[in-house]
This record gives structure tokens, C-alpha cells and sequence, in this order.
């Protein structure tokens, strides 16, 4: 058991950081770092198109490092040697944000953290297929999105208090984002012993573009399931980013919080708790139960929670729509990459794993587009905007729940007779038998 807790967390270490990362930057630091640049009117428009392009930017990024993973030769392995190049840049460019004199500092700096932290994302999303049985992939994939709320809810909490109150120390804030991204992922350097990539496939294309074609070629005929998967992925986080990405000046706008940074934090701890408790359960239950019923499920509870924010008007009830909500994102995300590592073919895991960020920074970065439409509809009817967030998230997430619906599941029935869920052991490749 200590083995299994161990290795796990050394798998996982490094999505912490990147989670508190972003959950500290884009729904707390930014906002509050932009309202020093650009006016009341246009800030949900500034906020989105700069987050948007970042988006788009990392949508790119991903599938790119992540093939360019599956063909690395190195003593390190195939996916740490990236890992450790895209953090080395992150903190760079943390350090340039953090005394950004203007807004066009501010702009490239996010952008270049965008390239630095998928030239890390796309190749480790490739080390639980490349590590991990397929047996326990959904308790494993319940780890990540556990550590990954963890990072939430430290992010949300340290976040909103220091850039909360009438003296912002956003400086401080981006310099605490830059050690802890750092510390988490040596564990994960340090610890996955990956074997050595000294015998990788070679690319057999001379020439630049076939070279790229053949590095980004996917056969979504042969995995359709997959790309089905994706548009569900995408609905689904759609939802969720709209809602996000805007809180903070809902916060301030429409419920007239007098500190909202502070408030978002502590709203996105709350969430963040709700869904803890939702991942490593639905992770565990979706090997039995199969990943499309509690995938249902958790689309059916985010689809209420999100459908009764349309009608709500104070905090208390925020926090309790937000902890449904939490408890139905967190099943989904941890089915849902489950469900996306046993879809995908394991020689080129990462590079298709990569081309899931079509769904996750995709549906980021139409969510930033919004911003231009809120603030329209504020300028006709004051706060408006932010009630037409609300109905586009629930008509989302009941897209996602429609493309699930279709889906089909041929493992499911194999799943059903896999060991109790106490009983998992993890075995990565530098294990002993020995418990």
C-alpha cells in the first residue's frame, strides 16, 4: 500500500503545480492584475480575448510536445526530458509577469507561459498510459484529479488573500505560483523512472511539412469513440470555463462583494472540496460500474447546479450550487481521462492524449470569447451579461450529457469483473513484487 501511495503521488506530483498554477492565474491573479491596466468597461473583453489567445496558443502547444514525446530518444525517457524544459521556461516567464509594467508586457508574457507549460503538459500526459495498467487507470486517473483539486483549492485560498483586500500583492502572488509549480514537479522528475527512450521510433519523414503531417496525423476513423469522447469533453468543460472564467466580476458586479477576490477564493475552495470528494470514488466505481453511467450521472447534477445559478442572487446559495456542481465536475473529469487513456492507442498515447486539449484549452478559449458579449449586454441591460453565462453553461453540459448518451462502452462489461476497488494495486515498471 505505502508503495502504491508513493508511486502514485510521484506520477501525479507534477499536476499539482501546473493546477495551482492556472487556477491561481487565470480566475484570481489576472483579472485583478488587469484592472490596472484597462477600464471598467472593457475589462471582461481585455480578460477574455488575451485568455482566449493564450488558449489557442496551448491548444496548439499540446499535441505538438506531446508527438514529439512519443518519438524522443533519451536516457531520461521519453516524456521527463520536456517536463523539465517547459517548467524551466513557466518559471521565466512567472518571474517577467510578476513585474510587468503595462499591458503589453502583461500579453507576452502570458502567452509565453501558455507555449512553456503545454511543451510539459502534452509529453506527461503520456506517463499514466505508458506506466499504468489498463485495469487501474481509473483509480490512478482519481489521483490526478484529486491532486489536481488540491492544487485548486491551495491556489483559491492563498490567492484571494493575497491579491484580495485594497493593496493587491500581485508580485508575491505570481513568485509563490513560480516555487510551487518548481517543488511539485521534481517529485515527479526525480521519482518516475521511466525506462530509457534509447530505442523510440524514429519519424520516417525527411521533409519538414511530411515530417509535421506525419507527427500530427491521427486516424479519427478507426477511434471514433474517442473523438466522441472529445466533444463531450469539450461541452461539458465549456460549461464549466464560462462560469469560471467570469466569476470574479460577477462577484464584484452583481452581488457587490466588497472584497471579490477573496470571495472567489474562497467560492473556488468550497467547489474544489466538492470535487475531491467526487474523483477518486467515481474513478474506483466507473472500473465496476462502467464510465458511461457515471458519467451520466455526474452531467445530470452539474446540469442542475448550473441551471438554478440563472436564479441565484447571494453567496450562501452560490456555495451550495458551486458544491453540486463541484461534486459533478470532479466524477466527469475523473471518468472522463479514464475513459480517454483507455481509448487511445498506447504507442502514440501521448500524441493523442495531446489532441485532447482540443476539448480542455478549446473550450477555455471559446469560453474567453464571451467576454466581448457580456460586456455588450451590460452596456443594454446592466449585469445581464452574466445571467446569458449561465444558460449557455446548462445548455453545454446537457449537450455533453446528449454525446455521452450516444456513446457506446465495449469494455464495459470486462470492467464489471475487475477486483473490489480496495483490493487495486498499481505496479508501475520499476516496481518489486513484494508488497
Amino acid at each position: 500500500m505505502a508503495k502504491w501511495c508513493y508511486n502514485n503521488l510521484t506520477l501525479n506530483t507534477y499536476w499539482f503545480g501546473v493546477s495551482f498554477m492556472w487556477n491561481g492565474l487565470h480566475p484570481i491573479v489576472l483579472p485583478v492584475l488587469l484592472l490596472s491596466f484597462v477600464g471598467e468597461g472593457h475589462k471582461n473583453t481585455v480578460y477574455g480575448l488575451l485568455t482566449f489567445w493564450g488558449l489557442i496558443l496551448a491548444l496548439i502547444t499540446t499535441p505538438i510536445a506531446g508527438a514529439l514525446s512519443d518519438y524522443t530518444r533519451h536516457p531520461l525517457g521519453r516524456r521527463r526530458p520536456w517536463i523539465i524544459i517547459g517548467v524551466g521556461l513557466c518559471i521565466l516567464w512567472l518571474l517577467w509577469l510578476a513585474w510587468s509594467p503595462g499591458i503589453w508586457a502583461v500579453t507576452v508574457g502570458y502567452l509565453l507561459l501558455q507555449i512553456s507549460s503545454n511543451i510539459a503538459h502534452g509529453p506527461a500526459q503520456g506517463l499514466i498510459p505508458d506506466l499504468v495498467p489498463p485495469a487501474h487507470r481509473g483509480a490512478v486517473s482519481g489521483v490526478k484529479t484529486l491532486i489536481d483539486m488540491v492544487g485548486v483549492i491551495l491556489a483559491a485560498l492563498i490567492m484571494g488573500r493575497l491579491v484580495g483586500g485594497e493593496t493587491p500583492h500581485v508580485w508575491l502572488a505570481i513568485l509563490t505560483i513560480a516555487f510551487v509549480l518548481l517543488a511539485s514537479t521534481i517529485p515527479t522528475v526525480v521519482g518516475v523512472r521511466e525506462p530509457p527512450a534509447t530505442s523510440a521510433r524514429s519519424v520516417p519523414c525527411p521533409k519538414i511539412a511530411a515530417w509535421v503531417r506525419h507527427l500530427l496525423r491521427v486516424d479519427w476513423r478507426s477511434h471514433r469513440e474517442y473523438a466522441r469522447l472529445l466533444a463531450a469533453r469539450f461541452l461539458v468543460l465549456l460549461s464549466s470555463f464560462l462560469i469560471q472564467s467570469f466569476a470574479l466580476y460577477y462577484l464584484r458586479d452583481v452581488l457587490q462583494v466588497r472584497d471579490p477576490a477573496r470571495a472567489m477564493g474562497n467560492l473556488m475552495a468550497v467547489i474544489a472540496v466538492s470535487v475531491t470528494m467526487a474523483a477518486y470514488p467515481a474513478g474506483v466505481l466507473s472500473e465496476r460500474w462502467g464510465r458511461r453511467a457515471l458519467s451520466l450521472l455526474a452531467c445530470a447534477a452539474a446540469t442542475i447546479g448550473m441551471a438554478l445559478l440563472c436564479v441565484t442572487r447571494n453567496v450562501a446559495s452560490l456555495w451550495l450550487l458551486g458544491s453540486l456542481i463541484g461534486l459533478g465536475m470532479g466524477a466527469f473529469a475523473s471518468v472522463n481521462w479514464a475513459w480517454a487513456t483507455d481509448l487511445v492507442p498506447k504507442t502514440e498515447a501521448a500524441k493523442y492524449l495531446g489532441w485532447s486539449n482540443l476539448a480542455t484549452a478549446g473550450s477555455a478559449a471559446v469560453a474567453r470569447l464571451v467576454g466581448p458579449v457580456i460586456d455588450l449586454i451590460n452596456a443594454w441591460t446592466p449585469n445581464n451579461g452574466y445571467t446569458a453565462i449561465f444558460v449557455l453553461a446548462t445548455l453545454g453540459v446537457l449537450g455533453g450529457l446528449a454525446v455521452i448518451w450516444c456513446m457506446s462502452e465495449p469494455c464495459q462489461e470486462a470492467a464489471m469483473k475487475l477486483p473490489k476497488p480496495a483490493r487495486l494495486v498499481v505496479r508501475l515498471p520499476w516496481q518489486s513484487n513484494d508488497r
